[in-house]
């Protein structure tokens, strides 16, 4: 029991960390002495001024990086944003055992994601663009692909026949999906 608290508690630890990660990244992405500029240099026009420049066409952005592939640094801006949401999309179902539907973790990413652009709206510290919010909720949809054939494939390396209804990733998957021994033989 106590091996597999400390589990859960480390994943829930690195999920923090990852979210801590995510915000530095995407809005905290400029040097210190640049973040206190931007901050003492902030007036209510300032959203006015974010209002302007934000994109709220869906697929804008995507095909300006599209058609400017050669010139702009395209792919990783499109593959930035869809990779650094994968994680959420993998870690919130594999430890929040309430949160194991796709709706759950899509509802879940696309709060998370709509919240960091309307504080990119509001604040000055980046720009606001759906096609942000897109990409990020695409990433977590395929963390949360991934999650669910990693749980099928555990299930199935552990004789457990998934159910149609959960595939919840559980703690005996967890605790030996690379041990050779099973939970009997363990003496659990």
């Amino acid at each position: 029991m106590q091996k597999r608290l400390s589990r859960k508690f480390l994943l829930k630890l690195f999920f923090a960390v990852y979210i801590i990660f995510v915000i530095k990244v995407i809005i905290f992405k400029y040097p210190m002495a640049q973040l206190y500029a931007i901050a003492d240099a902030w007036r209510r026009d300032a959203i006015l001024e974010g209002l302007g420049t934000a994109n709220f066409m869906p697929f804008r952005t995507i095909k300006m990086y599209i058609d400017y592939a050669y010139k702009l640094n395209s792919v990783e801006n499109l593959a930035g944003n869809v990779l650094v949401f994968m994680p959420f999309g993998f870690l919130l179902p594999l430890i929040f055992d309430d949160l194991r539907t796709f709706s759950d973790v899509f509802i879940n990413a696309f709060t998370f994601v709509l919240g960091i652009e309307v504080f990119q709206l509001f604040s000055a510290f980046g720009a606001f663009d759906v096609d942000d919010i897109i990409l990020n909720c695409l990433g977590a949809a395929l963390g949360y692909a991934a999650y669910k054939v990693m749980t099928y494939m555990l299930y199935r390396k552990n004789g457990v026949p998934p159910r149609k209804d959960d595939m919840a990733f559980n703690d005996d998957a967890l605790s030996y999906a690379g041990d050779s021994m099973s939970p009997e033989e363990d003496g659990i």
